[in-house]
């Protein structure tokens, strides 16, 4: 069955990365001394025998650190770049930790240059490795091996969004093999996947059957159903998987307490409400923003030459956008259209081939540029770095009746980028889908958050294709 192969795999990649850390090291050796990338050695260096017995602790250390990210885990259902998040941040801890421990044991002989030569190269061989072993699975799983054979238990939305997905990813090898449902007719048909039996016959399935997992969905006034089926999926063996029928009430990352030994589930749990990660967040807003403004600062200059030789009004536009807590802020952009009235402004968004953007504008709201005097915004407390797109006051008013939870995202400070964004979700899209993004950001949020999306703005964030 599929849970065999998947330890075999698991091990093979424990043995595999194991070797990649002891190669990258002892590679990052030679590139430093043999070849003489970096600083000339002043004095020579240590022989690569004594750079060899830190393996015994290096490589143990870094296939620890991948467990701790969940680098061995199933992986079905997420993207490489995920994978390489964590194998990025699984890497600064492991370099952080070496160079402490060198530190604490008053190592100055050990190469700093030849450590950061290590960090890079480990980094691109460790993602470069799982990246083939990800292609290798799907051409095998095309083949129809490696497949996981999944029976659904309850006909409900939660069942149909699954299926949805599963069928639009044939990459993660999940198979459907059909619903189980008392109330739906058998043969009942949704996007080729059909109801095939009654609840009740769950036991003879089980028994006839080899399942590698059963998800049980059933509808929300059936879960009086729920501890017996659990407890009839347990027995079996089978691996056995929840998916709530009430996710539009519930978040994406539950927060429970436990009280006495009940357990409580927070209907809105926001990690920014959190003293420290305000903090933690704050100083890394101040930080980064001074940072960008002194980097972009010759494009900013080039972009306020442009934007004010080539129409008529100020360089700086200003427009009152809703932040924090709903409170009223100027937000700061370069100015992208001819100057307009309130009226006129308030008519709505820009769309294609919109004749009010100057063909500067256009430009620089392709490239992005035209957000970067944010950063000042930043800098003021009144945005951060990431977080969900600010809106107009107008706008807020008429979504907040027409959007369940819209109001959420006003529990955190506004950002430049965010979740939403380097999913696709800027300017003219899906104000629903946008607030899906936004409120899984909210609910799930970490420095590690903050800096994937940081990183996925880098890759796809500064050509906007929705800018009109």
């Amino acid at each position: 069955m599929i849970k065999d192969n998947q330890t075999h795999l698991n091990r093979l990649h424990v043995v595999v990365d194991g070797l990649l850390v002891a190669g990258s090291y002892l590679t990052s050796y030679f590139v430093r001394f043999e070849l003489g990338v970096g600083p000339e050695v002043v004095g020579g260096h240590l022989p690569l025998s004594s750079y060899a017995q830190a393996l015994y602790y290096l490589v143990p250390g870094y296939l620890m650190l991948y467990y701790m990210v969940n680098l061995y885990t199933s992986r079905r259902a997420l993207k490489l770049w995920n994978e390489f998040v964590d194998i990025v941040q699984a890497n600064i801890m492991g370099m952080l930790g070496f160079m402490v421990i060198l530190f604490m044991l008053k190592q100055k002989d050990y190469s700093r240059f030849m450590i950061g030569i290590f960090f890079v190269l480990n980094i691109f061989l460790t993602t470069l490795a799982h990246g083939l072993l990800r292609k290798i699975l799907r051409y095998i799983r095309k083949k129809g091996y490696n497949i996981k054979h999944i029976l659904l238990v309850g006909y409900s939305r939660a069942a149909e969004a699954y299926i949805s997905r599963i069928l639009e990813n044939p990459q993660w090898g999940y198979e459907v093999a059909g619903v189980l449902d008392d109330f739906v007719p058998i043969d009942t048909s949704y996007h080729g996947i059909k109801v095939v039996g009654k609840i009740e016959q769950l036991g003879d399935y089980l028994s006839n059957q080899n399942y590698d997992e059963i998800t049980i969905t059933l509808p929300l006034d059936d879960y009086d159903r729920l501890e017996e089926l659990v407890a009839q999926c347990e027995k079996s063996g089978v691996h056995t998987k929840f998916i709530p029928d009430y996710t539009s009430l519930f978040p994406s990352n539950p927060y429970t307490e436990d009280v006495q030994g009940l357990p409580v589930i927070n209907i809105r749990y926001v990690p920014l409400t959190n003293s420290f990660n305000r903090l933690a967040k704050r100083v890394v807003d101040i930080i980064g923003s001074l940072f960008a403004i002194i980097l972009f600062s010759p494009v900013m200059i080039i972009a306020a030459i442009a934007v004010k030789s080539t129409s008529k009004g100020p360089v700086i536009y200003k427009q009152e956008r809703i932040g924090l807590n709903g409170a009223p802020f100027m937000m700061y952009k370069f100015r992208t259209m001819m100057v307009q009235t309130e009226a006129e402004e308030k008519k709505g968004w820009t769309t294609k081939n919109d004749p009010r953007v100057t063909k500067v504008g256009a430009v620089l709201r392709k490239l992005s540029i035209d957000e970067m005097p944010q950063f000042f915004n930043v800098l003021l407390g009144k945005m951060s770095l990431v977080g969900p797109r600010p809106e107009r006051p107008q706008f807020v008013e008429k979504f907040k009746e027409q959007i369940p939870r819209y109001m959420v995202k006003h529990q955190v400070r506004p950002g430049i980028t965010g979740w939403a964004q380097i999913n696709g979700y800027r300017g003219d899209t899906s104000i629903r889908k946008r607030i899906d993004y936004d409120i899984y950001y909210i609910e799930n949020w970490s420095m590690f958050f903050d800096f994937k999306i940081l990183l996925g703005t880098i890759r796809y964030g500064f050509v906007n294709k929705n800018a009109y």
